[in-house]
């Protein structure tokens, strides 16, 4: 890029204080954003990242500080106005209607119409030119029900562009992508860019940094730590400065220090179908996890991670063969019953499985264990308030015991949920996706916490499509392909573990299938 032309963006000072915040969300922060390039905004949970880019894309109001667009100040009073200037912003959580098709997201506030009537086949004509130009997996009719989320991210990225956007902002966009819809974001950045939009990846991730961006900007507790050019810096310096240390995203691969003990939970041919379809979800899927061990289970999104969840989870029971805890037959068990046997469950869904988001945090904390702060009649705000303040300062969560969940970061919400589960924590455990949306000292505190329960003698089972993630945490590995365990090995840690697992997970060869 021609460095003397005019930036997309200039902010200028920008400060953010909350009513009521502690310290301010922003202070005194600086940056710019060249036309036709990546920028990576870069720092751990409650830096700052998402604040700022709200208040480029209007949501928020800066409590100090300038903005230029192209060149001119501007003073946003709402979405809206951005929208008029060309920025578009996808949110962590996308803003889509499920029921509605691909091509009625996309046109969504600005509809073709045919007298008072909504155009469907001018819509799906608009659609499918913005689908087509950037070759995504996707079709004007498709519900957005039936979509992967990497797809549905491909519906918000159209919905910007459908838009004019020039201005393109993606916030913690690879948090639940696959290795394989990762790299087909990055490839669809490298078109945009090429096409001289300007996108800003909000992101806490050193090596997606070095793979995507031109530029890097660090936050650190609201406050600008430095701008460098991608190719200038380092992994680790980047970690460095977004933490203050150097934590790696993930640690290297370990193995149990205790014997496994004998089975916790065991599957033995399970098959799972849905109503009125002939393809299994889950077939004649057997394994075991004893005490003492991490299972992963890894698998591109589709392939039946989610499918076993549920059914870890209660939500979904077998067709055939059975599910047993220490013996016990559980395959018909649900939720309740199942936590009463001893499950503790951190879903990948955190907002709608895993945490009632209206609810205060110590509510969320205490929801299945009430009965030990309730006397007589009612509950102990003494005690609940010293309970939740324990775990929050130990999990590093931001807030106060009465804040309401739904307030918080997706990352601090993340935080909540998994300190609940692993407090109540008896003899099993199932995490899936576990680290999605924390930052890098977070996620590796997390891990630490897995490998801890492991070494206390718990079954645990890690659930996720990041293959880092597997491969640094698990004993052993069941890869799914198609419902089906199309391969279970041991985790020494070889240098062509990804390779071999990658492989499995597209199907292309197996390794000893369970």
């Amino acid at each position: 890029m021609n460095a003397g032309l005019t930036p997309a963006v200039e902010m200028k000072g920008i400060g953010k204080i909350y009513p009521g915040g502690r310290r301010p969300a922003n202070s005194g922060v600086s940056l710019d954003l060249r036309r036709g390039e990546i920028l990576c905004l870069a720092g751990e949970n409650g830096a700052g990242k998402s604040t700022l880019m709200k208040i480029l894309s209007g949501l928020e109001q800066p409590s100090e500080g300038d903005m230029l667009i192209n060149g001119k100040p501007v003073r946003m009073r709402g979405p809206l106005d951005a929208d008029r200037l060309g920025i578009g912003m996808v949110h962590q959580h996308f803003m889509l209607f499920p029921e509605f098709t691909v091509a009625e997201n996309v046109v969504m506030g600005r509809e073709p119409r045919r007298g008072f009537f909504f155009n469907t086949a001018k819509a799906n004509a608009l659609a499918a030119a913005v689908i087509d130009a950037h070759r995504f997996s996707i079709a004007p009719g498709d519900p957005v029900s039936s979509l992967t989320i990497g797809q549905m991210q491909q519906v918000e990225i159209c919905r910007m562009l459908y838009r004019n956007a020039d201005i393109i902002i993606l916030d913690e966009p690879t948090a639940v992508l696959t290795e394989q819809e990762i790299f087909s974001l990055f490839e669809t950045l490298a078109v945009l860019k090429a096409s001289g939009k300007s996108v800003i990846l909000i992101t806490h991730k050193p090596g997606e940094i070095k793979r995507i961006s031109d530029r890097v900007a660090v936050l650190r507790k609201g406050r600008l730590q430095g701008v460098h050019e991608t190719a200038s810096v380092s992994e680790k310096e980047i970690s460095l400065m977004m933490v203050g240390g150097g934590v790696d995203p993930v640690h290297a691969a370990h193995v149990s220090r205790v014997q496994a003990g004998k089975p916790v939970i065991v599957f033995e041919h399970v098959t799972v179908i849905r109503r009125g379809q002939k393809q299994p979800l889950l077939k004649d899927l057997s394994f075991s996890v004893s005490a003492g061990e991490i299972l992963g289970f890894a698998g591109v999104s589709g392939n039946g991670l989610g499918v076993l969840e549920a059914v870890l989870g209660g939500f979904l029971h077998p067709a055939s063969g059975k599910i047993l805890h220490q013996g016990k037959d559980i395959s018909r068990l649900n939720i309740r019953r199942l936590r009463n046997q001893g499950l503790s469950f951190v879903p990948a869904d955190r907002l709608r499985v895993g945490s009632a988001v209206e609810a205060t945090i110590t509510e969320n904390l205490i929801i299945n264990r009430r009965a030990e702060f309730s006397g007589r009649w009612i509950i102990s705000r003494k005690d609940t308030d010293r309970f939740s303040l324990g775990l929050m300062e130990r999990y590093e969560i931001d807030g106060e015991p009465d804040d309401i969940l739904g307030s918080l970061s997706g990352g601090n919400i993340q935080k909540v949920i998994l300190a609940r589960e692993i407090d109540q924590f008896r003899d099993y455990i199932v995490f899936s996706e576990p680290a999605w949306g924390l930052d890098i000292a977070a996620g590796a505190r997390v891990y630490g916490e897995i490998a801890g329960l492991r070494d206390r003698g718990a079954a645990v089972i890690l659930i996720s499509t990041n293959l880092d993630e597997i491969i640094a945490n698990a004993d052993r590995i069941i890869v799914m392909y198609r419902g089906m365990a199309a391969a279970e090995m041991r985790n020494g840690g070889e240098p062509d573990m990804r390779e071999k697992i990658g492989a499995c997970m597209l199907g292309m060869k197996t390794e000893g299938g369970s």
